[in-house]
């Protein structure tokens, strides 16, 4: 394994632990299935202050001002050429708008956490680049530590991805000497505990996080107004102590697609709702209120299959794209257990519309369906709620009010109870 990283992985400083690797993707796991509690204060983490970059369509630096010294790891790829650089937990303290505009080689690039202990910055390039050089500098003359990366062009045939193609669906999120401490150890799931507490299942899914920002207007971004409806929601169905609830993430952490499913099936829940908010591209005009996307395998409509097509891309966003979907679910897809579980799923999201309706504004077309990887656990009843568009000012507004927040949860929160009291009743406890 160790000489293959080498053969793959440029450096810069010590090479990555491989066993730091599985630690930190088992704790994402199982610290989401335990609910974990709060991420260590941001304050503790290196300090990204400032970030630019320099050059023209042949050459082209980046710098990252730090306020310490850190490992790194860089990894190139292909269709979308990309840059991919991983290092441990940094508080990024960038302005605002940081990476959305390009220059020479690069045309966008975005950063943030990717899991516990590592984040990542991605590249956006013009077209096939290599790494030239890439090294961190330490303090001195006035001059912060600093992280460069310098990019040379090259033509396509002698691009060479740091990662084959073949390699890439077996990748998780890495972080290259990460500090001990920055890293929590694996909670051990309690079986016991979660056998004998016996309530219903509700995992709530916050979409996007880390550096997955979702979609972005007026300085608000996706990730952050979806975690906190997510963590109100949670708040609320835990305050009537009917279920147990768990987030597949409760900080601004990114969480691949798979594995958000996973949790859900992991733990036999009863319900899984991923919150989203949506944004439409302005050539398309505007749009608003809340909608409630199910699975299918043709989308309802082009707009439908336009949403799913964007969030089905959150993986590649964060630089990788992981495995497609797990063979379990592929090989089920087509089973009774399958359209059962799309039946209830259906079942739910008219009764949840019915609940909303009644407290917030809701799309003229409020239920949809389409091809939503996060949808797939062929055993859980499962929805996608796009709770706004924050394209459009209106729902933005309502999107950031506490008070609609308030509402909405709480006709979220009865449909909850009318959909697995009825069901529970007919069927028994989930787990």
């Amino acid at each position: 394994m160790a000489s293959r990283t080498n053969q793959r992985v440029l450096l810069g400083g010590a090479l990555l632990c491989t066993a730091l690797l599985a630690g930190a993707d088992s704790w994402r796991l199982s610290a989401a299935e335990s609910q974990p509690q709060a991420a260590v204060s941001a304050a503790n983490f290196p300090i990204a202050s400032a970030a630019r970059l320099a050059g023209d369509a042949k050459q082209t630096r980046f710098v990252l001002d730090l306020d310490q010294t850190v490992t790194f790891r860089t990894v190139t790829l292909a269709d979308p050429y990309r840059v991919v650089v991983d290092v441990p937990q940094l508080n990024f303290q960038l302005p605002a708008g940081t990476g959305i505009g390009g220059r020479g080689l690069v045309k966008a690039f975005r950063y943030g956490l990717v899991m516990p202990g590592g984040s990542r910055i991605v590249f956006d390039l013009t077209g096939p680049a290599k790494i030239a050089n890439s090294y961190v500098l330490e303090a001195a003359n006035g001059q912060p530590a600093r992280l460069v990366l310098e990019l040379e062009e090259v033509d396509r045939a002698a691009f060479v991805p740091t990662i084959p193609p073949e390699n890439r669906p077996d990748l998780r999120p890495a972080i290259a000497d990460a500090p001990p401490a920055t890293v929590p150890a694996a909670p051990a799931p309690d079986t016991a505990q979660q056998k004998a507490d016996g309530r219903p299942v509700v995992v709530i899914d916050p979409g996007h996080g880390g550096i997955d920002n979702g979609t972005q207007s007026s300085g608000e971004s996706e990730k952050n107004l979806v975690l906190a409806f997510g963590l109100a929601l949670r708040d609320r169905l835990e305050k009537a102590g009917k279920y147990r609830v768990v987030m597949t993430r409760d900080d601004d952490t990114f969480i691949p697609l798979n594995d958000r499913t996973k949790i859900a099936r992991n733990l036999k829940a009863a319900l899984f709702v991923s919150i989203h908010a949506d944004a439409l591209p302005k050539a398309e005009g505007d749009a608003q209120g809340a909608t409630i996307y199910t699975l299918s395998d043709k989308a309802s409509d082009a707009e439908a299959q336009r949403l799913a097509d964007a969030e089905n891309r959150a993986d590649a966003i964060a630089g990788f794209n992981l495995a497609e979907e797990p063979t379990d679910v592929a090989d089920i897809l087509i089973d009774l257990t399958q359209r059962e579980t799309r039946t209830f799923s259906n079942r739910f999201a008219r009764l949840l519309m019915a609940e909303m309706k009644a407290s917030v504004r809701m799309h003229k077309h409020p239920l949809k369906s389409a091809g939503f990887r996060v949808l797939k656990a062929p055993d859980v009843p499962s929805v996608l709620v796009e709770i706004g568009y924050v394209s459009n000012k209106g729902d933005l507004g309502h999107l950031v009010s506490e008070g609609w927040r308030s509402k909405a949860v709480g006709s979220m929160a009865q449909a909850i109870d009318g959909f697995l009291a009825k069901r529970l009743a007919t069927a028994g406890p989930s787990n």
